[in-house]
């Protein structure tokens, strides 16, 4: 059975932090806050969970512009059919 490197694993959990070190760094981890948030320990115990403020989805309109390049037909499927049959 082949292991899965340890960062994979846990790819999907929220990271982790001790009270004390959030405390510390509070405005540059919001700064980096992924979309699963940052859970908040105390004694290795979950005590609170931060979570991005969900945006408007009308300020999404537009926000990949210029990022994307089309390639091809995206109408297509690219496999030729007969409708008819």
């Amino acid at each position: 059975m082949k292991t899965q490197p340890r960062a994979q694993e846990n790819a999907a959990l929220p990271r982790r932090i001790g009270a004390a070190r959030f405390k510390e760094q509070c405005l540059a981890l919001l700064d980096r806050l992924g979309p699963d948030g940052l859970v908040i320990t105390k004694r290795g115990k979950p005590v609170a969970r931060v979570l991005p403020y969900d945006r408007d989805s009308a300020s999404l309109i537009g926000s990949l512009r210029d990022k994307l390049e089309i390639r091809g037909d995206i109408m297509s499927t690219g496999i030729r059919w007969d409708a008819e049959c």
